[in-house]
C-alpha cells in the first residue's frame, strides 16, 4: 500500500477527548500566544494538531499542536465558534517514535525547556535508544546530547561515554610543608608519566 500522509484524513474531535503529552519541552511565550489566538480567530484553525489515539481510553493524545490546543481551552469564543472540536490528524506510532515526532515538528519553529530535553534523552536512553538513534531522529549532534545528559546528572547516561585520563590526583600529604622534602623525590612511575606526551 503506497504511503499516504496523515493530514489528508483529518477529523473532528471533541477537546474533552484531546489530552496532552507528559513531555513537550517547547514552550511559547504570552505574546507569541496572544499572535497565535488572533491568528486563529481571525483565519480559523489552519492548521490540524497531531495526534496518537489510545484506543482503550478513547483519547488522543497530542504529539503537536499543543498551543492551538490551549488556544480552544482558554478562550471560549474560540471553543465556542468551533463547536468545542478541533482538527486532528493522527499518526500511530510507538511513544519513542512519537516523542521523536514532537521534537522533528518543535525543533524548526519553537524554544525548547532545556530541562524538558534533558528529560526527553532520559526517557529515550531508558526506553533502550542509543545516542546515534536520538541524534538521527532529533536531529540532535552528538556534543548537544552530551551536554544534555550532563544536566540530567544520572551515571548511568554516561555508562557507554569514553573518557580519557586527563590528570593524576597526588597524595595529600605532598601539600603539608613538613611533609615536603618526602614527597620531592619522583618515584619512577611518575618520572615515566613526567616524559609522557598527553
Amino acid at each position: 500500500m503506497a504511503f499516504q500522509s496523515p493530514v489528508y484524513n483529518v477529523i473532528a474531535v471533541p477537546i474533552e477527548k484531546i489530552v496532552p503529552n507528559t513531555y513537550n519541552p517547547n514552550s511559547v511565550a504570552p505574546p507569541e500566544m496572544k499572535l497565535l489566538y488572533d491568528s486563529i480567530k481571525e483565519d480559523g484553525y489552519t492548521m490540524p494538531i497531531v495526534c496518537y489515539y489510545v484506543k482503550e481510553k478513547d483519547i488522543y493524545v497530542i504529539v503537536d499542536g499543543f498551543h492551538r490546543y490551549r488556544v480552544m481551552l482558554d478562550y471560549p469564543d474560540i471553543r465556542e465558534r468551533e463547536n468545542g472540536m478541533l482538527p486532528v490528524s493522527v499518526i500511530n506510532k510507538s511513544l519513542d517514535n512519537r516523542m521523536a515526532s514532537t521534537i522533528r515538528h518543535n525543533r524548526a519553529r519553537g524554544s525548547h525547556d532545556v530541562d524538558l530535553m534533558s528529560n526527553i534523552v532520559k526517557e529515550l536512553h531508558e526506553l533502550g535508544r542509543s545516542d546515534a538513534w536520538i541524534s538521527k531522529h532529533l536531529g540532535m549532534d552528538r556534543d548537544e546530547i552530551l551536554r544534555l545528559k550532563q544536566i540530567t546528572g544520572l551515571a548511568v547516561l554516561f555508562k557507554d561515554v569514553k573518557f580519557g585520563e586527563a590528570w593524576r590526583p597526588v597524595e595529600d600529604e605532598c601539600y603539608e610543608p613538613e611533609a615536603r622534602a618526602d614527597c620531592d623525590e619522583a618515584t619512577d612511575e611518575e618520572k615515566q608519566l613526567a616524559g609522557t606526551t598527553v
